[in-house]
């Protein structure tokens, strides 16, 4: 049978038909399509006479078919059902596609064509789009380091390799560390506070995993774990609190020294390319311009949020007997939540039926918002059978895209949340957006109903969120599509989607009892809004200790970064240093464990990310209550400006043209208990 990847899909929306794909077609396809698209660059650059933004920059664009259809897919595959044969590939792909990239961006003669375009750009009657266009290659090719001399872009190729391989290696060792850790429980007294369809999936678990008997508590991704808030036996607590920030600092998953082996080649190749560490690099091509500012941000936050955390763990230490723990806090904080606020995370389950969560809630707001619409297909195949398909329709009844759901865990599934795309969105190449939303929900037994927290309906409309940005995508140029835009701008559409979870419209419309049909009583809804803001102390702290550790890795020179011998002891100073080494709240993520910094996820240096875009989120959400909420023209105008245009404007004038202004940290700190 020929290789499916070497020609487009024939279903609808290019979808990739996984039901001629087999593991036996990516290496191939790989191979194939880095050399189509190296003959599509030779192509290019032998062209004779002056470059033209057509034949050289609209060229590039189309370049790449194959290898963009087999990459997309692949990657979906090693970060949501990979396999031992899918990490030997990833192992020899991940070489190969580092110096496919060295090839292009080095390429002299190509980036001699769009450098002469670059020095005439504005006599060439570009629109905005194209112009932005050739200004991004042009930049990305010079931070590539095009203009490097020979001895020094051999060292860069070698860095580039190097690194792709041990981002490949965490990956790999943080997926077996987790799945290694999770904990098995033979009594069941010890699972006391557990609901009972959670300690069903628990079961479950330890039967997919080969246990004989027992439950199994699996690992997600962040320090945090969630039966850490209901579990009564301290002990499990303790064994569970200590399984989730041990991963990654022993034995055969071990990740310490591929940790310092990223920090080290990332300090060498920043100075290579001309900065004086990995996150200026990083930031420079953010909206936050340097490393000081997006670190003066974090850390004018510290103070005050390490001051509520103190304020919380006091108020928590009356609630056991000795001293608090670590694995103590978020049992207490629940505990205190049910007596101050009268709220109980285990009492809003019930209302919160996974399926009702989807099309009552999350599609609900985008059709109020937007005027969308949403057909299941169950005809479309897919790489898991736990992937369901959405059709999406625009609010004439035009075709806008397909939406894909990948919810449950499973051991072949990276931890976390995310989006990814599978075809973009582009004018130039007559493409739609197919994109994918993927979690880590435990899956209930056969025939049960899966009934989810706050937090996980939370991260549904989070992860929708980024899903809008990519169905909305109306650019010309693949470059722009979607959610290609700076790292600290992403998050900000997806952050902003939060807010109808607790729309009034919204949340009477899902927040359903999954047997009786009764809506969720007004006390319910009452104390959990009121109990809303309760334990930002911790979740504040914990995210600045992570964020500011990701700075303190990659604000280090190459010396200073090959004088490091000792992860922890380092991570340690560093948090320290920063005044986030709290006693009771360590950091969302430990270095041994961060895999969206050192696992090839894009947040190196970046993870400050999420509360800067924050700061957007919180100024958005309260244009929307000054403008009367979940209305169609509001929608259409944050559509219009902010989630259509992808990277083909400057993300902080798409801001200022939906906003009307700079964005105000008022509202951000108001939500964050940290205001004066």
């Amino acid at each position: 049978m020929s290789n499916p990847f070497l020609a487009p899909s024939a279903l609808p929306w290019g979808l990739p038909d996984t039901s001629r794909i087999t593991d036996e077609h990516y290496l191939p396809a790989f191979e194939a399509g880095t050399a189509e698209q190296r003959a599509e660059v030779a192509a290019i650059v032998a062209r004779e006479g002056g470059p033209t933004f057509d034949d050289t920059v609209v060229a590039l664009e189309r370049s790449g078919d194959t290898l963009d259809r087999v990459a997309r897919l692949f990657y979906t595959r090693v970060s949501a059902d990979s396999s031992p044969a899918v990490r030997e590939i990833e192992a020899q792909v991940a070489p190969m596609l580092a110096a496919h990239a060295d090839a292009i961006a080095l390429d002299p003669g190509l980036f001699a064509r769009i450098d002469a375009l670059h020095a005439r750009r504005h006599d060439l009657g570009l629109d905005a789009e194209s112009l932005r266009l050739l200004e991004r290659h042009h930049r990305d090719m010079v931070r590539a380091g095009a203009r490097l001399g020979p001895e020094e872009q051999v060292r860069l190729r070698e860095l580039n390799a190097e690194l792709s391989g041990l981002t490949t290696r965490f990956g790999a060792a943080l997926l077996a560390g987790a799945n290694a850790a999770a904990v098995h429980v033979t009594d069941r007294d010890r699972l006391g506070g557990l609901s009972d369809d959670a300690v069903a999936a628990a079961a479950t678990a330890a039967a997919e995993r080969g246990h004989d008997d027992g439950w199994l508590i699996t690992l997600v991704l962040p320090t945090a774990q969630p039966a850490l808030a209901v579990l009564t036996d301290r002990s499990l607590r303790e064994e569970l609190f200590r399984a989730s920030t041990g991963r990654g600092q022993g034995g055969e998953h071990d990740t310490r020294d591929t940790v310092l082996a990223i920090v080290r080649l990332r300090a060498e190749r920043a100075v290579l390319l001309g900065y004086p560490d990995h996150a200026s690099y990083v930031i420079d091509d953010a909206t936050a311009g340097t490393a000081e500012a997006a670190v003066a941000m974090l850390e004018s936050l510290v103070p005050a949020a390490v001051a509520n955390a103190d304020r919380e763990a006091a108020e928590l230490a009356g609630g056991v007997e000795g001293d608090l723990e670590p694995w103590d806090w978020a049992f207490e904080a629940e505990r205190m939540r049910r007596e101050r606020y009268a709220v109980d995370d285990a009492a809003l389950r019930p209302y919160l039926e996974l399926d009702r969560v989807i099309t009552d809630g999350v599609f609900r707001a985008a059709s109020g918002l937007y005027g969308i619409t949403f057909t299941e297909r169950t005809d479309l195949p897919a790489y898991h059978p736990d992937v369901r398909w959405w059709e999406v329709r625009d609010s004439d009844g035009e075709p806008l895209g397909l939406f894909g759901a990948d919810l449950w865990a499973r051991p072949s599934k990276r931890g976390g949340a995310w989006m990814n795309s599978l075809v973009d969105q582009s004018s130039l190449l007559g493409t739609r957006p197919v994109v994918l939303n993927t979690l880590n929900l435990n899956k209930p037994p056969a025939g049960e109903p899966a009934l989810l927290t706050l937090d996980e309906v939370r991260t549904l409309f989070h992860e929708f969120g980024h899903a809008l940005h990519g169905l909305f995508s109306e650019v010309e140029y693949p470059t722009f599509a979607g959610t290609s835009v700076p790292r600290d701008f992403v998050e900000f559409p997806s952050q902003v989607n939060e807010m109808w979870l607790e729309d009034p419209q919204v949340l009477t419309s899902f927040a359903r009892h999954h047997v009786t049909g009764e809506p969720l009583p007004d006390e319910l809804l009452a104390a959990s809004q009121a109990a809303r803001g309760y334990g930002e102390g911790f979740a504040t702290t914990e995210y600045l200790a992570a964020s500011l550790l990701d700075q303190a890795w990659h604000r280090l020179s190459p010396a200073e970064a090959a004088g490091i011998t000792d992860v922890l002891a380092f991570e340690q100073q560093a948090l320290e240093a920063a005044g986030v080494a709290h006693p009771l709240v360590p950091p969302r993520y430990r270095s041994t464990y961060f895999n969206h910094v050192f696992g090839g996820s894009g947040y190196a240096a970046a993870y400050y990310s999420y509360i800067w875009a924050e700061v957007l989120d919180a100024d958005t959400v309260a244009w929307f209550g000054e403008h009367g909420g979940l209305r169609r023209e509001n929608g259409d105008r944050f559509r219009r400006e902010v989630l259509s245009r992808g990277g083909a404007v400057d993300a902080m004038e798409a801001y200022r043209a939906f906003r009307g202004r700079d964005p105000e940290i008022a509202p951000l700190l108001a939500r964050r208990g940290l205001a004066g």
